[in-house]
């Protein structure tokens, strides 16, 4: 495929992603949990956190099950793994996931339905057309050590962020630089520039490719994303660190999710 063809297929990828019955439309809301057990509304049963585990009590007939193959409803007392471990479990009520989730050591509940109002309206995800001009060299530079630097989350509070380095880059001519994370192999970031919150959504999110040995990488900004806080409220994004909004205005990627 050409780069304008492989574009053409992540958008529609993306789209098809947004869209699906457990996709980001779907989230309908993160209940936060204490160590005290708690009704969650919608939900059946009670729900708390307890030794790094999300915990509920229900009863067989509420059909809360965990999503196995051949898995039976749950019946009285259980715990469930959040994403942060590498057994990671999820549960399942009807059409509806249940997926706990630790952040910084706060454990919640996400509820995903795939009947939610936002997924039923959601009419595709708006972009710039392709352009060539926003596909650049980069060149990382590793920190000396892995930091964190704190930063504004969607949800009002601030939390940590880790860092890996700068790539260094031209657009138009003019050198910008900015700070990014390891995300596997691959380097990732959280940017701004001169059309959040106008043309496209607030900030957006960047992926490139894991950097030669030389630290040589390309920022494709065609494929500047949207964060998963632009299809739903309940989700917590990452603002951009310092440092990572751009004057220019970086007319390639994704805009703004379209509701119809």
């Amino acid at each position: 495929m050409t780069a304008a063809e492989e574009w053409q297929h992540w958008t529609e990828a993306r789209t098809a992603a947004a869209g699906a019955p457990h996709g980001p439309l779907a989230l309908t809301g993160t209940h936060w949990l204490g160590p005290e057990p708690a009704e969650i509304p919608g939900l059946p049963g009670h729900w708390w956190a307890a030794d790094g585990l999300v915990r509920l009590s229900v009863a067989a007939a509420d059909g809360v099950r965990l999503e196995e193959v051949g898995s039976h409803p749950l019946d009285g007392e259980a715990a469930l793994r959040p994403d942060s471990d590498p057994a990671a479990q999820t549960a399942v009520l009807g059409d509806i996931r249940l997926v706990p989730i630790d952040r910084e050591g706060e454990l919640a509940l996400r509820v995903f339905d795939p009947a939610s109002p936002a997924r039923a309206a959601f009419a595709g995800i708006t972009v710039f057309p392709y352009a060539p001009e926003w596909a650049v060299q980069a060149v990382f530079t590793p920190f000396e050590d892995e930091r964190a630097v704190v930063v504004p989350n969607a949800d009002g509070r601030e939390r940590s962020l880790e860092v890996s380095g700068q790539i260094a880059f031209k657009l138009a001519g003019e050198p910008h630089t900015l700070t990014v994370s390891r995300s596997g192999d691959r380097l990732a970031g959280v940017i701004a520039d001169g059309t959040s919150g106008n043309l496209t959504y607030r900030f957006r999110f960047i992926t490139l490719p894991a950097p030669d040995g030389e630290g040589r990488t390309v920022l494709d900004l065609n494929h500047a994303y949207l964060p998963p806080c632009a299809f739903a409220d309940h989700f917590i994004c990452p603002f951009p660190p310092p440092g990572n909004r751009l004057t220019v205005a970086v007319e390639a990627g994704e805009k703004h999710v379209l509701a119809g």
